[in-house]
């Protein structure tokens, strides 16, 4: 299984706001990369999984001059959102090589 932090913001089809178009356009990118590889590593390998995680607003450096449009009960602290992605990977369907999962485990469209 690999894991890729990405941001819901680089969901295509999830873009209702527009704006953060070099954020946007990274993750999108990310995303892309890891759908593309899950393709790849599919036919090689057997029981592999890539995964593209949302860990929503963590309270770091970098989210830090954003915070206060910020729903204080949607700040997250990076212990928390570790544990619900490790929750969450035990969950997912060994089946399918790619996902796009949030923090809560509910799946983010392309």
């Amino acid at each position: 299984t690999l894991v890729c932090l990405s941001a819901r913001v680089g969901s295509i089809s999830d873009n209702g706001l527009g704006g953060w178009y070099g954020y946007r356009a990274s993750k999108a990118a990310l995303n892309m990369l890891v759908k593309t590889a899950s393709v790849e590593y599919k036919r090689r390998l057997k029981d592999v999984m890539l995964v593209c995680y949302h860990p929503g607003t963590v309270d770091t450096g970098l989210s830090k001059p954003f915070q206060k449009n910020v729903a204080a009960k949607k700040l997250f602290t990076p212990e928390f959102t570790a544990k619900q992605l490790i929750h969450h990977l035990s969950a997912l369907n060994r089946d399918q090589a790619c996902h796009f999962i949030d923090w809560n485990g509910e799946v983010v469209t392309w």
